[in-house]
Order: C-alpha cells, then structure tokens, then sequence
C-alpha cells in the first residue's frame, strides 16, 4: 500500500511538546549525555492532532508530567544499546549491522535510583528540527527537560521473575511515546522492553552518540508491511539477548523468558501481531488503534490478542475493515474493545502532553485515555501471562462507560 508520510505542521508542534532528556542510565553500551488518510492508525500518533491546533500556540510555561504507576512496586529504568552483527541496518545499509536503542522498565525498590528523562537531548533536539519550531514558539529541549516520568535510573529491582513485555510506538514517533504504559506495567509486576526503530522512523539516540535522522518518514512508496517485517526482526532479536545469557542487560535475570508478550500502538500494534506470526515465544499481543499490516491470515495466530482502539474508526462497520478481517482469522482468546471519544493518540502519552502544553485534545479526557490504556492492556497481561482473572475482561464496566465491548 502506498501512503504519504508526510508529517504536517500540527503534527510537528504536537511532537515538539513531548521531548525532554539529558541522558540514560547504565547499560551494556551507555548513552552519552502526509496527508492523513481515512484510517488514522499505523502512522504518526501525531497525525491525528485537531486542525484548530494550527492557530493555538503552546504555553510559555510548559511542564509536562505523566500520570504515576498505581501498582506496589517503583518503575526503574535503563537504556541499552544492541547491534545485530548478522544483518544490515534495513533503512541505512551504509551505517552498517542494525543498532536498536531500548529502555528497559522494571520493578524496582521505591526510593532508589535518579529520575529518568523522557528522551536525550539530542533525541529532542532532533525531533524540535525536523518539526521546525521557531524560537518564539517558546519550545526547547530545555525547557521542557522536566517533565516527569515517574522512572528512575539505576533503581534497585525487586527481587524475583517477572513477564516481559515488549512495547513498539507508532509510525514516526520515539518509543518514549509508550512511558506511562510501560511505568505502569513495571509497578504491576512485569519488566517491560521499549523499543524504538533506530535509523528508521524515530530519530533516537545510539550508542556512539549519534542520533540519525528519520530515513523512511518522507517516502511516499513505503511498505509497510516491510516495517512491521523489521520490526519482527528486530523484536526476536531483542528477545535473544534479553533471554540467551545476561550479558545484554545487567538485570535479565529479572525475566521470565516463558511468559513474553507484546504490546504496541498503531504501526506497533500491526507488529505485535507480526512478530507473534514470527515468533511463537511471544505468546501474548496487543494492537492499540493500528491498522493490521499485513492482515493475519486464519491459524497463525493462535493464541491471546487484544484489539483496543478508537470507536470511530475500529467498529465493526468503522474505516479499518482489517480489524474485521484479523479478527475473523485470530484463534485462542481474543477481545475487540474501542474507547468512545478517543483519537488516535488517546493511547499514548501524547495527548495529555498537548494538552499540558496548550494544544486542543480530543473529546476523551487525555488523562482517562491514559487510565483506560493501562487498565485494559495490564488486565490482559495479567490473564494472558500470569493467569489472573479481571473481571475488567467480562464485559462492560460502569466504572469505564466509555469502553465498548465489539466483540
């Protein structure tokens, strides 16, 4: 399918109010401090942003902060940095063997560690230059270096064994877009690998210091049924040296390699469901509000997946028909559920961050989008992974009116 990625200036601005950062905590590696279509999903979170957000300027005062985990334990955090010797970087093959750049979550002893940022400077730095936002505009990486992650780096784990779960971002947008749901699932018991598409769509950090640029945002002819394919790769990846030995991560022992799930938001949600048909190890998957590339043909994925997105699109009637295709071809376990009033960013940081910084928000609030999120998504880890019942599962709750039970 062809797609103009384009990313347009609402989007830009609403990607200038999430970066923040000055660094990362140790590792294996350190790191040194479109038009939119009908579908709004496997593309830029930020693509959905509301056109009057053209004539609302950001506060001068922004400080951004995320909702803290509600589970018993604190959230650490680390970022490491892994190469792939056995292939070639898939967007930049002149950069040489594919670096993937990934902050483990996990659940630490409350009180330890320093508070972790949202994203190096560079990365923000980046992200502030491609969005061409002027000076006036009053957004800086410094300015905006505090907001508040509830992650600390270098924080004492919890001892014990925990399910990994591994979450991807959307389409163009830094993993660092998944912090509140990846926070949340530490403090209820899981270590949580987000993992961003370095030299691709993100722009982030590596391990050398530099931060490319977004190869592939611009190209008009892109498959993307190739990059939930790279993404698979890269993810099974991850998986080995996060469960083969622990030399990748000081703190892998922390992983319980027999309870894996995967979790991501538009393009990263069609990858979760890519890499479950890669990588039978993932035995859990949850799409948030993304289009499925390519569309799961019948019996290859036959265990647990959640499909959670936006009423207006993912009904059965709705813009996306391969929700209804993917669902007709799933086995095992499943749930369709769509969250009234929600947009396509609802399920990640990014709505609640504009809406800090100035910009207009979608008819849910951007806070119970986060709520709703983490609930719906820990629920089903909880069930799928640990073998917890929630009744959140059952059917409609009064305690959420706003979540729809499709299916």
């Amino acid at each position: 399918m062809k797609r103009n990625h384009r990313v347009n200036a609402v989007a830009m601005l609403a990607l200038a109010a999430l970066v923040t950062g000055t660094g990362a905590g140790f590792a294996a590696t350190t790191t040194p401090s479109a038009t939119p279509s009908a579908i709004p999903v496997a593309t830029h979170a930020f693509d959905a942003a509301p056109a009057t957000a053209t004539a609302t300027a950001p506060t001068r005062s922004f400080q951004g902060a995320l909702p803290a985990p509600t589970g018993p334990y604190a959230a650490g955090e680390d970022v490491i940095h892994l190469t792939d010797a056995s292939r070639p970087d898939p967007w930049v093959p002149s950069s040489g063997p594919r670096q993937l750049t990934v902050t483990m979550v996990y659940p630490a002893v409350p009180g330890t560690g320093t508070p972790a940022p949202y994203m190096t400077l560079a990365e923000a730095a980046g992200h502030i230059q491609r969005a061409k936002i002027p000076a006036s505009s009053g957004i800086t990486p410094q300015n905006v270096s505090s907001v508040t992650t509830h992650a600390f780096d270098g924080a004492r784990p919890r001892h014990g064994k925990y399910p990994l779960v591994v979450l991807s971002p959307g389409f163009g947008d830094p993993r660092m877009v998944l912090t509140s749901l990846a926070t949340e699932l530490a403090s209820q018991g899981y270590v949580v690998a987000l993992v961003g598409d370095t030299n691709g769509d993100s722009g982030e950090t590596l391990a050398d210091g530099r931060t490319p640029p977004c190869a592939i945002c611009d190209d008009p002819n892109l498959d993307m049924d190739t990059v939930t394919a790279g993404r698979a790769l890269d993810v099974s990846f991850v998986i080995d040296q996060l469960t083969h030995g622990n030399t990748a991560w000081p703190l892998a022992h922390l992983i319980d390699k027999h309870e894996i799930g995967m979790a991501g938001h538009s393009i990263g949600g069609a990858a979760a469901a890519a890499t479950m048909i890669a990588d039978p190890r993932v035995r859990a998957g949850v799409n948030m509000d993304g289009k499925f590339y390519p569309v799961p043909v019948p019996g290859r994925i036959n265990r647990p997946f959640l499909m959670l997105g936006e009423t207006d699109t993912h009904v059965a009637d709705g813009f996306d028909t391969t929700w209804g295709q993917t669902w007709a071809a799933l086995g095992g376990y499943k749930k369709w559920l769509t969250v009234t009033g929600a947009n396509h960013p609802s399920f990640t940081d990014v709505d609640l961050l504009e809406e800090q910084a100035g910009f207009p928000t979608p008819a849910l609030d951007p806070e119970r989008g986060i709520v709703i999120t983490r609930e719906y998504v820990t629920a089903f880890f909880d069930r799928t992974l640990k073998g917890i019942h929630s009744p959140l599962l059952d059917g409609p709750s009064p305690d959420n009116p706003e979540v729809l039970f499709q299916y």
